[in-house]
């Protein structure tokens, strides 16, 4: 900045810009560590922060930055697993502008950041995947199906306890059901000996109880 001498023939004015530079990364095949291949995009942002060496130090260091950081995004992505390239992105951004940084400020740039734009896998892992997300759907369905049978069998546990611990309980059970399917059905319900007898039995129960309680409600 500021004013310059400029000696026609022998100098020569070189204008560099010192904002921040967005730079498309191109897509390109790449072998992850678990051998699945995988077309990566990615963007860098990058500035001069020193003027002379951008121009001084290398020739044309927008191209120069671009060819260093295709082979960087090669190499670290291929350090890294499939599954670690789609969840730890901001792992891998970091370590690839950290590499760019450490050759590019050589140059007179910083490079600010790198973001993995877009990760294309083939078709045949895409529905490898696909089959994987779809089975463990069903496998969660089947536990939650599981569980529940658990707890119906648990509470038909502790029912059939009750039951056996109040059989008048059993009995009244018996009666509803058959009171119920006769009227769902609309037909006419017998009832068997044993339940006659048994209703019988909840009639004497009830009597005495009424009988019981009477004296209690009676007025002073």
């Amino acid at each position: 900045p500021g004013l310059r001498l400029i000696i026609p023939v022998v100098d020569n004015l070189t204008k560099v810009s010192m904002r921040i530079v967005t730079m498309p990364i191109q897509s390109q095949g790449i072998i992850t560590r678990d051998n699945v291949s995988v077309d990566i995009a990615a963007v860098a942002y990058f500035r001069v922060v020193d003027a002379r060496k951008s121009v001084v130090v290398i020739e044309n260091v927008d191209s120069a930055i671009n060819q260093i950081a295709q082979t960087t995004l090669r190499n670290v992505v291929g350090q890294h697993s499939l599954d670690e390239a789609l969840s730890d992105t901001a792992v891998i951004n970091g370590s690839i502008r950290q590499i760019l940084d450490t050759t590019t400020l050589e140059w007179g740039v910083e490079v600010t950041l790198v973001e993995l734009k877009d990760i294309q896998l083939p078709d045949t892992m895409k529905r490898a995947m696909a089959r994987e997300a779809e089975a463990e759907r069903e496998k969660r369905a089947k536990i939650i199906a599981a569980e529940g049978e658990a707890r119906a069998a648990a509470a038909l546990g502790e029912a059939s306890d009750t039951m056996m611990a109040h059989p008048l309980a059993l009995q009244l059970r018996n009666l509803q059901t058959l009171l119920e399917l006769g009227v769902e059905k609309n037909t006419t319900v017998v009832f068997p000996a044993p339940l006659m007898s048994a209703i019988g039995e909840v009639a004497a129960f009830l009597s005495r109880e009424t009988a019981a309680a009477a004296p209690l409600t009676q007025p002073v």
